[in-house]
């Protein structure tokens, strides 16, 4: 998507064709990993698309601790290694078995190393996470199936009124007000994490949006709700603004688009 014209133009293909696969950008390249092939299987892969995308999808080393689908990754502000780190967190492994796991992936080896202490406060998949501008990450989890749950949210980072350096733990954060899953997440460029449309049973999506600051005593904000229901979608924060694009609601898959304008407060 050019911000400047709001066209989208076509990028290089994958070389595996995939989806429920995770993926984020490192150091300016974007990179793919894991995910459920055409045929089911699980797989281990991992994909590069480098800055300005000349060349294509390169492959990388395959991770270490076998396919996992329906994750989510995070990339690690770090400089000492040669490709980048991520953190993959929750999903399902090659058995469809739910993780609560969280793996430091080096992705010029594939190694996955767990790690200790910071398992998810229950297994996740399909969720949404987000890194906070103080490095902090935050999870949010809505139970699946006919009858969503409201969203609960976790936060991975330094106790309350600790040093930066102490061990992370896990702390609990209010539920927000809707009952959902299949949502999307991103952070405001105010510091607040938002939670985005989703699934909320009887085969319908919502449109609603709310919004949460990553504090002691905080509480859910309603945002304008989007113009179209959606669940099962992507979206990013950019420039002050929040992009959703694609989803599916009442059985229809749609490739619309939308942009939320902060400054307007505004879809």
């Amino acid at each position: 998507l050019d911000l400047a014209t709001l066209r989208w133009g076509p990028m290089p293909s994958l070389m595996t064709a995939r989806r429920f696969h995770s993926c984020c950008t490192v150091r300016g390249a974007l990179v793919v990993l894991g995910g459920e092939k055409k045929d089911r299987e699980i797989t281990s892969t991992v994909e590069m698309l480098s800055r300005g995308g000349d060349g294509g999808f390169t492959s990388l080393p395959p991770l270490s601790c076998g396919g996992i689908f329906g994750a989510v990754a995070i990339a690690v502000e770090e400089s000492d290694s040669a490709k980048g780190q991520v953190l993959m967190l929750g999903g399902r492994d090659e058995y469809r078995v739910a993780l609560s796991t969280v793996h430091l992936v080096d992705l010029a080896s594939g190694v996955c190393t767990l790690q200790p202490g910071s398992a998810l406060v229950g297994a996740s998949f399909n969720f949404t996470a987000v890194r906070m501008p103080d490095g902090r990450v935050v999870v949010c989890t809505g139970r699946g199936g006919s009858h969503p749950s409201p969203v609960s949210a976790q936060v991975l980072g330094p106790p309350a009124d600790e040093a930066t350096d102490t061990a992370c733990t896990w702390t609990r954060l209010p539920a927000m007000s809707v009952s959902r899953n299949e949502f999307c997440g991103c952070v405001m460029s105010d510091g607040r994490f938002v939670v985005l449309g989703g699934y909320i049973g009887g085969g319908n999506s919502t449109s609603s949006c709310e919004a949460q600051m990553v504090t002691k005593g905080a509480h859910c904000v309603s945002l304008p709700p989007m113009h179209r229901a959606r669940c099962s979608f992507v979206c990013a924060a950019v420039a002050r603004c929040i992009i959703v694009a694609g989803g599916y609601n009442r059985g229809h898959n749609t490739k619309l688009a939308e942009v939320y304008d902060e400054v307007l407060n505004r879809w």
